[in-house]
């Protein structure tokens, strides 16, 4: 990569205080980005176990919460909690003691030197040690990563769960219950250093998509879809990052009917452009989209009937921000723009991928989901595919990917409904939302 790319893919790095650029700089050539970054994880860690932890565990009524790991089976919550090496199981357990104050932290079977860099946990201990650990706490209600919905608060196995109860006994594992609800919660409420994180891992998706839909990486007549979807890949692998949904979803949305996804299509002049990807960043994930249009000779924007449709999908994305609050439910959230839609002239709610006939309406689909922790991540969520989600009460500081679908009829091709998808990712506030990078504002334009 040259050095003129090197330098946009760093320019998030200029925004930091000017000491830490010093201190940055004064560490050795060698591991200093890897170094850099495993900071940033500890300091999250413990940010997110001094301060989060214990609310979600009290406002869920779970006095300890044991979390199981079997080596190469990892629950999905390990790498948050501190990773570290599992010789055959290991648990991580936090004991809610006082009612006020921090949370008791203790490990058990989990360790290794990586892990010792970042001390998070009062006490280490043998997997043997567990029920005498368990019975002298004398917890009333433990949580376990049992869920019915949620997948990062089902990490444990069939065979894990019963090795617990025999630990246990019976008396102690008859107080087992779903810790659905505090993953969920503690996935998804975040710290300073958390917001920071992931505010980074958009500037790298949006930097390298914004890239990746532009003249150096696409050649009209040459380029295809699936050249364009390795490129990104290939940024992923010299950055050091990694995919939230793996081979980025490329495809033409027009002139003609929407063609293969990150395939063999040659780009042409006059296609319209959709991409839809995600990037991982230390423990964060993202899910945007981008489109472009490519001019034909002569041309120096889209056709007029694509431009409208884009700017009527950007009114329904303001639609959704206006009804972002915290203290509501993601349903009531999600009941209350669907409302608005339908009692706006020219809209519809509409079915994903099954726009209605009628020619004189635009079809509108809400798919705003929770993002960061995963792809689709695990706390409320604006969108009927959510269900246990959409019943969650959104709070300050939840990330939420605001997703939408427009089809609307485009005359100067044959009057089909095309789809117009918008996709970026940001934060509850008090305040309502805010986005962690700037969203997309624009149909690219590739020459």
């Amino acid at each position: 990569m040259s050095s003129t790319r090197l330098s946009r893919l760093a320019r998030p790095l200029t925004t930091l205080p000017l000491a830490l650029l010093a201190l940055v700089a004064a560490l050795p050539a060698h591991g200093q980005e890897a170094k850099r970054r495993w900071d940033q994880m500890c300091q999250i860690r413990q940010n997110k176990l001094d301060l989060i932890l214990p609310e979600v565990m009290r406002e869920n009524r779970i006095d300890m919460w044991i979390v199981a790991s079997r080596e190469g089976h990892d629950d999905p919550n390990a790498a948050l909690l501190g990773g570290g090496y599992v010789g055959d199981v290991g648990y991580y357990v936090f004991t809610d003691r006082t009612g006020s104050g921090r949370i008791e932290r203790a490990v058990m079977g989990i360790g290794g030197a990586l892990f010792d860099q970042c001390p998070l946990y009062d006490r280490k201990l043998s997997p043997a040690e567990l029920r005498a650990f368990v019975a002298a706490r004398d917890p009333k209600r433990i949580g376990i990563d049992v869920a019915t919905e949620i997948g990062t608060a089902d990490g444990l196995s069939h065979s894990l769960h019963a090795k617990l109860v025999e630990t246990l006994g019976p008396t102690l594992a008859g107080r087992l219950v779903s810790a659905e609800k505090l993953v969920s919660d503690f996935r998804a409420r975040h710290t300073v250093s958390e917001i920071a994180a992931f505010s980074q891992a958009g500037e790298y998706s949006r930097t390298i998509l914004e890239r990746a839909l532009s003249n150096e990486v696409i050649v009209p007549g040459h380029t295809t879809t699936g050249d364009v979807a390795w490129w990104m890949m290939e940024q992923l692998h010299k950055e050091g990052l990694g995919s939230s949904f793996g081979l980025p979803s490329i495809y033409i949305l027009g002139p003609g009917e929407r063609g293969p996804v990150s395939g063999d299509h040659i780009i042409q002049p006059g296609d319209l452009i959709t991409v839809d990807w995600g990037v991982n960043y230390l423990f964060y994930y993202t899910d945007m989209k981008r489109m472009a249009y490519v001019l034909k000779p002569g041309e120096n924007a889209p056709p007029v009937g694509v431009q409208r449709a884009y700017d009527t999908a950007q009114e329904v994305r303001r639609m959704i921000l206006d009804v972002i609050r915290p203290g509501v439910t993601a349903g009531d959230a999600l009941a209350a723009v669907n409302t608005r839609v339908a009692t706006t002239p020219g809209l519809v709610l509409g079915r994903y991928d099954d726009p209605s006939k009628d020619p004189k309406v635009s079809d509108v689909v809400i798919g705003s989901h929770s993002v960061g922790d995963w792809g689709h991540g695990s706390g409320p969520s604006i969108a009927d595919f959510n269900p246990l989600r959409m019943s969650y009460t959104l709070r300050a500081s939840n990330f939420l990917s605001i997703e939408s679908f427009l089809y609307t009829p485009v005359p100067e091709w044959g009057g089909r409904k095309i789809k117009i998808p918008l996709e970026d990712n940001g934060v509850v506030t008090e305040r309502g939302f805010e986005w962690a990078y700037p969203p997309n504002s624009r149909i690219l334009l590739v020459k």
